[in-house]
């Protein structure tokens, strides 16, 4: 199992893959505000893991268990998000400070549980983009589906 501080640095390269297409050092140096150095170790640490492939002034790469590790992180971070903002209100830029915070301090159990109930309460399984907590898809369809709702609703309470 890799610490709270690799799994940030392998979602930040998991991002960074998504957006350039490629990994270097330097990018998640740049990205994460540290320094190269820092980076390279935690690299190492990763590699060792066998959840990224890299050979010294190369690309990083993930190797499946370190992307299917980088999405779950991601996972985390989506759920508790939502509940935030959805189920709580909380404004967008504060909900993702604290989804960055309580993503890490929560276990496994929990997180299973909220995520449960974020699926429940926000129909996440009937979106027409098939959102499923296993798969990778769109974000923005829960704001789409819960407008949805407040029109029907809207339009319920006009009759």
């Amino acid at each position: 199992m890799v610490s709270k501080s690799l799994e940030e640095y392998l979602k930040t390269m998991y991002v960074l893959q998504k957006q350039n297409g490629h990994i270097r050092v330097t990018d998640v140096a740049e990205k994460m505000n540290i320094s190269k150095p820092s980076v390279n170790k935690a690299v190492n640490n990763l590699k060792s893991e066998g959840l990224v492939n890299y050979q010294t002034y190369g690309l990083i790469k993930l190797t499946e268990t370190g992307n299917s590790l980088a999405c779950k992180i991601l996972e985390r971070y989506d759920i508790v998000n939502l509940f935030l903002r959805e189920v709580l209100n909380i404004e967008k830029k504060k909900a993702q400070e604290e989804a960055e915070k309580i993503k890490l301090a929560m276990s496994d159990e929990t997180m299973n549980a909220l995520a449960r109930y974020v699926h429940k309460e926000l129909g996440l399984y009937n979106l027409d983009c098939n959102y499923d907590l296993n798969n990778e898809k769109c974000r923005n369809c829960v704001r789409r589906k819960k407008s949805n709702k407040e029109k029907e609703d809207n339009k319920n309470e006009d009759k």
